[in-house]
């Protein structure tokens, strides 16, 4: 199948175009400069251009761009971007893909459990409401630009990805130097629960989604059983061999982070029943599992 990614370098885009093309897929990347091999094409997120010959042929649409939340501290500008990355991006692909004469199936749009907000310790799956804040906010303007999508009759699911676990990037990229230090520890008070998924579940959940045509609308890609922070990082000192007992306050965390640590203090409970009730096998079930599996092979 020739399939479109949109954010193909980044942590999840580049695993999972590296899963596709070692199965035999044809991956045409997508690009914001000038494309420097035929299995590129561009396209201008903000300027709402993506080329048309590159969506040619395609079975399904993968879109995975937009700024890194935690990249920068949340300035207006920042968060301006935050959101324009997502919305306008998402708008640009999916008036593209519904003015082609022969439309993909699908096509799997990026999300976030942040759409669900602080949950406390409720669980939640794909039925619950959107939450109060800012991401909350982006998450439901984000998963609406793509009603072109939809309205022209295209499959579309939004991929509300948790806390990845893996060591190239994202919380996770940042947290396993901290633990190999001896400088991990639970974030204030611990009790905030976290949605995780490893790397490979994730990819093989995008996959999964592609693949099964029942699967449409919001589906959390997470781990069955979301966990604390406090287990999390019980087990993360535990795999890693190393001591975790320098808790980050949280008036530390909101002077280092300012607006954004109210989310990373936050509690999202996600639970993947669509990915469940579909047949979806996790690999990395338990946080161990997950945490393993981004570890270097012995």
């Amino acid at each position: 199948m020739r399939i479109a990614v949109t954010g193909a370098t980044g942590l999840i885009g580049s695993a999972l175009v590296r899963s596709l093309r070692a199965d035999g897929h044809e991956v045409v990347r997508f690009v914001r400069r000038e494309p420097v091999g035929a299995d590129e094409a561009r396209w201008d997120p903000a300027g709402g251009y993506v080329d048309p010959a590159g969506l040619a042929g395609c079975g399904a649409v993968v879109h995975l761009a937009g700024a890194g939340v935690g990249d920068h501290r949340w300035t207006a500008a920042y968060k301006r971007e935050i959101r324009d990355s997502r919305v306008l991006g998402t708008a640009a692909l999916a008036n593209a893909l519904a003015a082609l004469d022969e439309p993909p199936a699908v096509l799997v749009s990026g999300s976030a459990v942040g759409y669900y907000g602080d949950t406390g310790d409720r669980p939640v799956d794909e039925d619950a409401p959107a939450g109060q804040g800012f991401l909350p906010s982006v998450c439901v303007e984000w998963e609406a630009a793509a009603d072109a999508a939809q309205e022209a009759g295209i499959r579309t699911a939004f991929a509300r990805t948790g806390l990845v676990v893996a060591r190239e990037g994202g919380a996770w990229g940042r947290m396993f130097p901290l633990f190999r230090a001896g400088l991990g520890g639970r974030l204030g008070n611990g009790r905030q629960y976290w949605s995780y998924i490893s790397l490979r579940d994730e990819v093989a959940a995008l996959r999964h989604i592609i693949d099964t045509p029942a699967l449409s609308g919001p589906v959390n890609l997470t781990a069955p059983e979301p966990l604390t922070n406090r287990q999390v990082t019980e087990v993360m000192a535990r795999v890693l061999h190393r001591p975790a007992v320098l808790p980050v306050p949280a008036v530390a965390l909101r002077v280092v982070l300012g607006e954004f640590a109210e989310d990373v203090l936050g509690s999202q409970r996600a639970r993947p029943a669509r990915l469940l009730e579909s047949g979806f096998v996790f690999r990395d079930p338990g946080i161990e599992q997950a945490i393993r599996a981004a570890l270097p092979s012995p």
